[in-house]
């Protein structure tokens, strides 16, 4: 049997492929398909299955392109309303190809369509190889339950709590352990970097797995739910239809500086991804920096949503094609255009520049007169976070703009600096006078043994 995990580092997200005997099944596949196809032609394989553990809402499947393009079956849970030709499997539905076999169990909870799909290897015996957990079971965590509209929290965490007991916690302990997302995902709160793990392992050090009763484990999943970001719906939505093809998008115009400037004034974003660095020394105004180097796309459907003309700023055009096909990953497809020539083409052309001013650690611990922002989650912040700090967590910072003075000068931070720059970047938007960005972030804060608090976060 043939075994890949395929992981996009910046969505955190992980797909599958699985075959035998020449036939292939492909798993949460991402929305640029050529991958997949590319490791089947390699191998001499035909695609004949393509599986959702679930409809995502974090990022835009390639299920339905993948299924065009190679004929396969697509093959999601019951109920979930799909709108394009899909099989509907019911728990104790089985798939068998060559020695591998892969059964469906029904796992509701983070969604009520979620499946997790055993797979057996039959050179290797009759005894459960792996299950892939979609989004029911996390390394380290497990799926938040606040994703669908029909149905309560509460609700779906007593669903995610039967579903883990019942079904995934049956299975033997040496069982392996894929899921479809790793740390950074937003659909769990503190993921593990982990690839995989065992059930064995999951029993033992997985928070949500611990001997617990059914209402004690509603109340802990749902008890500081992190902000469940506006797009993640419309994802839904979209691979409940089913997404159309990248190359049908409407092709990426290269715009001169001026013209940029044009459309910006018109309505559009200039959503800038370079480096942060870069982009404190020298700007456009009130523009959005989110780096293409970090969780670039995830961030950028938190921040800037779906239904707002882009014009990319990026080092050259291949950064920007590059940029164009992370933002469709997550359902981003009003990308207008780059500006030719990129920042260099700007300052030629005579238009306005901006700075973001940068303070190390030690200068704000001498500088008690400064306001001080934690854009961290609220996990981080719990762990430890500076005395006078206010949490804003950047999945939030738009709903608590109101909340801040847009007069008095913030200092911004995060782990390492690139959400206290997108934060920096997001507060100059939106009118603040004074914002400075914390080099280092709290990692420098810390490495300069500098005080640190403890306690349940100040929300603004």
């Amino acid at each position: 049997m043939i075994f890949e995990q395929f992981y996009l580092g910046c969505l955190s997200q992980a797909s599958y492929l699985i075959a035998s005997d020449g036939i292939a099944a492909v798993i949460d596949p991402q929305r640029d398909v050529d991958l997949y196809l590319a490791a089947a032609k390699e191998r001499g394989l035909t695609i004949t299955h393509v599986i959702e553990t679930h409809l995502h809402a974090d990022f835009v499947s390639g299920h339905h392109e993948l299924a065009r393009r190679t004929g396969a079956q697509i093959y999601l849970g019951v109920g979930s309303g799909a709108t394009f030709p899909h099989h509907a499997v019911e728990d104790g539905d089985e798939i068998a190809f060559g020695q591998c076999r892969l059964r469906f169990r029904a796992t509701p909870g983070h969604t009520l369509e979620s499946v997790c799909i055993v797979v057996t290897d039959l050179d290797h015996g009759p005894e459960p190889w792996a299950v892939l957990t979609g989004d029911t079971l996390f390394i380290g965590d497990v799926g938040r339950p606040d994703l669908s509209e029909g149905h309560t929290p509460q609700e779906l965490a007593g669903l995610l709590y039967d579903s883990l007991r019942g079904k995934l916690l049956q299975l033997p302990d040496e069982t392996l352990v894929y899921p479809a997302h790793g740390a950074g995902s937003m659909c769990g709160r503190n993921i593990s970097s982990d690839r995989n793990s065992t059930i064995g392992r999951e029993r033992q050090s997985n928070y949500a797995l611990k001997p617990m009763p059914r209402d004690r484990f509603i109340d802990l999943l749902t008890a500081d739910l992190p902000a469940r970001p506006e797009y993640f719906q419309r994802d839904v939505d979209l691979n409940r239809r089913g997404a159309i093809a990248l190359t049908d998008l409407p092709p990426l115009l290269l715009l001169p500086a001026r013209e940029a400037a044009r459309l910006q004034q018109a309505g559009a974003t200039i959503l800038d991804t370079r480096a942060s660095m870069a982009f404190c020394s020298g700007h456009i105004p009130n523009s959005i920096c989110i780096g293409l180097s970090g969780q670039f796309a995830s961030w950028a459907g938190v921040i800037l949503g779906l239904d707002r003309d882009l014009i990319l700023l990026a080092e050259d055009q291949k950064e920007a094609e590059e940029s164009r096909q992370r933002l469709a990953r997550v359902g981003i497809e009003r990308v207008v255009g780059f500006i030719d020539g990129g920042f260099a083409s700007w300052v030629e052309a005579g238009l306005p520049l901006a700075q973001t001013t940068q303070i190390s650690a030690d200068e704000l611990a001498h500088d008690p007169t400064l306001a001080i922002v934690d854009v961290r989650t609220p996990v981080e912040w719990s762990a430890g976070h500076l005395t006078r700090a206010t949490s804003a967590p950047l999945t939030e910072l738009r709903e608590t703009l109101l909340n801040l003075d847009p007069k008095q000068t913030l200092a911004v931070y995060c782990k390492g600096g690139y959400r206290s720059v997108i934060a920096c970047s997001l507060l100059a938007a939106s009118g603040f006078e004074s914002v400075l960005n914390v080099l280092g972030g709290f990692d420098s804060w810390t490495a300069s043994h500098l005080p640190v608090a403890i306690d349940e976060p100040h929300l603004v």
